[in-house]
């Protein structure tokens, strides 16, 4: 990284396309080869870009296509697209009910903002070794669909890395949809992380599926994030449970074996050792709570507790940028030229001078800069104001009515006086406005978890609860 790199601006600039079909985005990657990078969610891609660490001259974006956008559910399992979010995939009923292990994986992400903005997709194309999906879609058995210009392809997502941030795709191939096969009369599975907070990526993670006949395990898939270049399977582990009955001794033995397929290396994240025994643990439990689960229609555990309905794409023609930009902010038609390389985070702040998003971190680790898009809370620090072309934008100034009171939210932090600075304030209050408008009756559990990746020095955050539960509780008189 650039020692002079400013995360406030994306500074390197670039092509932007919008093509509203996979054979149109295949033939832009065809034609610009490794200068082209596919952009769906954008929360690890535009962090590098920003970073200065690559530098493509194309973005190919991928979110107005609809045939990525789709969850479909069939007899031979489930094929999701590769630009469904990770909200939506957490908390489709088919999903939670089928295949438990990936509905806890995407309950696991850093943040609900991130939640909502990444997407399955771009989750596997990372390559990243603590991806939180991947184990689960191993276990799972899934594979990666992909299209070139030369048709389809399939491969198994186990196969799909084959280094840290490199995989198996070609400068002309991307991923389109993730195909997971039906569940088997008898199965169950879980997924469990370990970070160091909250809203981080995983010290290691674990995913199991298993098949039940009885008192045995007749088929197993066991795989381990963060401890290995790629997430592994554990064989030895699936072997010794495949041939036992299973028992407390064959489940220590198997949680003990698959330590033994794990690479860990010491970082700034955790040490090898740690990460040992973390692997011991993780297998012990998820074999438990996958035991439980054979057989049943839901997941034991509590997932996400949100409520969302998918979004498919929507239909636009292809731009070329820059180009005008037209978006409804807090209920005002606007229009105006952006470059590709604009941030909403800029032209909300230095174009339409509503500075309520504030700039924290410039890598969507804090919060602070979260604003609404068509609903949802997103960092706008990490988003493109190409990419919001058509859409509705809320910032903090667009809470209060058009009367101009402010809105109940912002009248119960006052009145709990859930600020201090109130830097982070603005953030904060966009995503507790999400939160309600999603469950209306939040617990302060499903608070403290949305706000998970909403960063407050000041307060101890309890305040900034008690304000939230008394919007959402105008039926419990005795919350103070």
């Amino acid at each position: 990284m650039n020692p002079m790199t400013n995360t406030r601006l994306l500074r390197h600039g670039f092509e932007y396309r919008e093509p509203t079909s996979v054979d149109e985005a295949v033939s832009l990657l065809a034609i610009r080869g490794d200068q082209a990078r596919v952009l769906a969610g954008g929360t690890d891609l535009v962090v590098q870009m920003k970073l200065e660490r690559v530098a493509p001259q194309l973005l190919v974006s991928v979110k107005r296509i609809p045939e990525l956008a789709e969850i479909a559910v069939h007899d031979a399992g489930v094929r999701t697209g590769a630009t469904v979010s990770i909200r939506d995939i957490g908390a489709d009923e088919t999903i939670r009910a089928r295949y438990a292990a990936l509905a806890e994986a995407c309950a696991a992400f850093g943040s609900a903002q991130i939640e909502v903005m990444g997407t399955i997709g771009g989750n596997i194309c990372n390559a990243s070794p603590a991806a939180d999906t991947v184990p689960a879609l191993i276990a799972l058995d899934a594979e990666a669909v992909i299209r070139g210009p030369n048709g389809e392809r399939r491969v198994p997502v186990e196969s799909f890395a084959t280094a840290p941030g490199d995989t198996v795709l070609r400068n002309d191939e991307m991923l389109i949809a993730v195909d997971i096969p039906a569940a088997k009369t008898g199965s169950g599975s879980a997924f469990l992380k370990i970070g160091r907070v909250a809203a981080d990526i995983a010290k290691v993670n674990a995913a199991v599926a298993i098949v039940r006949d009885g008192d045995r395990v007749i088929d197993c898939r066991i795989a381990l994030g963060s401890v290995a270049p790629t997430v592994v399977g554990a064989r030895r582990a699936e072997a010794a449970l495949t041939v036992n009955t299973f028992s407390a001794k064959f489940l220590s033995e198997a949680a003990r074996l698959a330590v033994e397929d794990a690479t860990p290396i010491d970082d700034v994240r955790s040490t090898a050792s740690y990460r040992r025994e973390i692997v011991r643990v993780l297998v012990h439990d998820g074999l438990l709570s996958a035991w439980d689960r054979t057989g049943q229609m839901t997941p034991r555990a509590p997932l996400s507790g949100f409520v969302t309905k998918l979004i498919i794409a929507r239909r636009a023609e292809p731009r070329n940028m820059p180009n005008d930009l037209r978006m409804t902010v807090n209920g005002q038609d606007r229009s105006f030229s952006v470059a590709p390389n604009d941030l909403l985070y800029g032209v909300l702040r230095d174009d339409l001078e509503l500075t309520g998003a504030k700039y924290g971190c410039g890598i969507g680790e804090c919060g602070a800069c979260t604003v609404r898009v068509d609903g949802k809370p997103v960092l706008s620090c990490l988003t493109l104001a190409a990419s919001v072309d058509g859409s509705n934008v809320t910032t903090v100034e667009g809470l209060q009515r058009p009367t101009g009171e402010l809105d109940e939210l912002q009248d119960a932090f006052i009145k709990h006086s859930a600020f201090q600075c109130g830097y982070c304030t603005p953030g904060i209050l966009m995503a507790a406005r999400s939160l309600l408008d999603e469950n209306p009756q939040p617990t302060e559990e499903t608070i403290r978890r949305y706000l998970r990746g909403n960063l407050c020095r000041c307060t101890g955050y309890q305040s900034i609860v008690r304000a939230i539960l008394s919007v959402g509780s105008r039926d419990r008189p005795n919350v103070r």
